[in-house]
Parts: C-alpha cells; structure tokens; sequence
C-alpha cells in the first residue's frame, strides 16, 4: 500500500490508462461477435414451434466438440439433437459435421455421425470434416473446400455470436442455432463463457487481422454437392 501511495501522479495516470486500455482490448473481440451476430440468431427449444423461427438452408454446420471414447460428451449430443430437429422439421437438408480427427484414436465427426445414424438421419445427409480443429477452421473449410454458401450453424449459446461471425467473415450466408447449455450445464457453461473472451480475440486476429488459412485449406471436396443433390432427388430440395 505504502508502494501505490508513493507512485507519482503521473505514473498512475499511466497505470489507469494502461488498465483501461487493456480492458477496451479484452472485450472489444466479443463485442465485435455480440454486434455482428445480432439479428441473426435464435435459441433451440426456446417454445414448441422454434424451427419456424430460423431460416431454410441447404446444410446445417455442426460444430464439434469432446467425444470422449468416441461418444459425443453431453454438450456435443444436445448440439446433434438440435441438428437432426433442424432436419426433421425440413429448415436443413444436409448436416455438415465439422471436427477434429487429428489423432488415429479420436474422431469427433464419425462419433457425431453415428450419435445422429442411431437417431433415424439418413447417411445420406450426413458429410463428415475432419479437420475442423477450430471454430475458424471449421467454417472456412465449410466456404473453401466443401462450397457451402449459405449455413445454418449449430453450437451452444455462449459459443453461437463467435460461431455466427467467423462464418459470416469467411463469407458463409449464416443463421445460428444455439442450446441453452445453462439450464442443464451451469458450471461447465459458465466456464465456457469466460473462455469465450480468449477465442473471440483468436477469433477476430484469424478472420479480420490475418485472414488465416486453415490447417488444412484443401482440396476442394464434393461430397456435399453430392449429398444435397440426392436430398433434391428425394424431394427434400
């Protein structure tokens, strides 16, 4: 205390607004989120009727998360459930399952396909990317390499603003879906969400500063154009 009391005025002028400016930084990347992403969101199971409310797309872009001994963890499965209602009720033709499978023994996207496969959706609109490591992968790969233009994006709440904008940056047409983790999940939400500062910043260095490439930018895949011309052949186009 005596320490502070000794500073001179100028010094705490500069330790003031060093700290303000510190502040400014940290929460200017979610903020960029919150306003780029408003208008463009809704919460799953927010009333019976809550599909009508999010827009028709060709793929829904499911993000992935832990699946643990090659199970979706909690979080990851009520991302799927979302997912399969979002196709059910007709708002998406196709799932593109967006995740890691950078090591032989853990495979998010086949543990996603087959949670969704036991579900009752078709392989058929099922399309797997391994190499979603990151949420700025994830929807650059979805715009470079499979050719979607235009994604609902599936995600937790505290996570959709990021989501929404780094796939709109990547210049994806986007509308996202979120489950409200905090009702069955508080602690692990909560977590998530003071996690969220350091990856809006990641986030905005990736999509605004660096337009970085993903770890793996190619090459260009077709199985989505093949899985929503089936679903057009099936009458779900």
């Amino acid at each position: 205390m005596t320490g502070l009391l000794a500073l001179s005025r100028p010094t705490m002028r500069r330790l003031y607004q060093g700290f303000v400016l510190l502040s400014v930084l940290a929460l200017a990347p979610p903020a960029w989120a919150r306003l780029s992403s408003s208008g463009h969101t809704a919460v799953a199971d927010s009333s019976p009727t809550w599909t009508t409310g999010v827009p028709p797309a060709p793929t829904a872009l499911v993000l992935g998360a832990a699946a643990p001994g090659g199970r979706p963890s909690p979080m990851l499965a009520r991302r799927l459930d979302v997912s399969a209602e979002l196709y059910r009720s007709g708002r998406v033709r196709t799932l593109l399952l967006s995740g890691d499978n950078s090591r032989r023994d853990y495979d998010e996207p086949t543990a996603m396909r087959d949670y969704l496969i036991a579900r009752g959706v078709p392989p058929r609109a099922l399309v797997l990317d391994y190499a979603g490591f990151d949420t700025w992968d994830s929807c650059v790969r979805a715009r470079q390499v499979f050719g979607a233009t235009k994604v609902t994006v599936v995600t937790q709440l505290f996570h959709l603003p990021r989501a929404v904008t780094l796939c709109r940056a990547a210049g994806l047409e986007t509308f996202g879906v979120g489950d409200d983790s905090a009702t069955r999940w508080a602690a692990t939400t909560y977590a998530g969400a003071v996690r969220e500062f350091g990856a809006a910043a990641k986030g905005f260095l990736d999509a605004v500063v660096l337009r970085s490439s993903p770890v793996f930018p190619g090459p260009r895949e077709t199985t989505l154009d093949t899985a929503l011309r089936t679903a057009a052949q099936s009458g779900r186009g």
